[in-house]
């Protein structure tokens, strides 16, 4: 780089620090368009947030905003009547030396844009959750097919697979509750899945939800046939 052209480079660098500027949160470039912002009225606030921050002008009529951004006063005013009544913006007074002024007021946008971020947040947790409950959901099927493999003696066919995969997704018996099944039908010595099929829906029928409420459902079953 010459000398000339790094001397421009660092005169027009000077005169761009010194010109001052406005710090915006990159949450509220995120989240703009996700709050029914147009590009144009995001600009607008920030060019409201300019006047007031850097040039000392918390109040700039909408043909002052009109000639910065390039468009009629008129569309200026729509914008902000949208700001108006979606809450990014407010008119406040306030008083300066014993004068009574109006400004604008942006923090409605920063709270709006909090909320945002705040159900953003909530929702990807959420998603993470179901991610993990959905891999240990995977580990527990595995683990219980294994363990049917095990009292069976050999691999399960294709229709066992479909069968016990049934009572998980569909039927939504617990990993609990069908390990207690199989273990009653190894105790009757009546090891199969149609067995077991039937004491999952006569459990369901009763309400009977956990281990242990199966087990005094069964000792009353005994009970009663002795």
């Amino acid at each position: 780089m010459s000398d000339h052209i790094w001397k421009a480079y660092a005169h027009g660098m000077n005169v761009i620090l010194q010109e001052g500027g406005i710090q915006v949160s990159s949450l509220l470039l995120r989240s703009y368009r996700a709050l029914g912002l147009e590009d144009s009225e995001a600009m607008l606030l920030l060019h409201i947030i300019q006047y007031a921050e850097v040039e000392h002008n918390p109040f700039p009529t909408p043909e002052e905003l009109s000639e910065r951004m390039g468009v009629h006063s008129h569309v200026i005013t729509g914008w902000l009547q949208k700001l108006f009544n979606s809450g990014f913006l407010t008119i406040e007074q306030e008083t300066i030396h014993d004068i009574i002024g109006e400004t604008y007021n942006w923090s409605g946008w920063y709270m709006l844009a909090t909320n945002w971020y705040a159900k953003e947040l909530r929702a990807s947790k959420k998603v993470e959750r179901q991610k993990v409950n959905k891999v240990v959901h995977q580990d527990q099927s595995a683990d219980l097919f294994s363990l049917f493999e095990q009292e069976f003696g050999r691999p399960l066919s294709p229709m066992e697979y479909e069968t016990i995969g049934a009572w998980i997704d569909q039927d939504r018996y617990s990993d609990e509750i069908i390990r207690f099944a199989l273990k009653e039908s190894v105790f009757s010595g009546k090891l199969s899945l149609r067995y077991i099929d039937r004491i999952l829906i006569e459990w369901a029928r009763n309400r009977v939800t956990t281990a242990e409420e199966a087990k005094l459902h069964s000792q009353k079953f005994y009970s009663k046939n002795l």
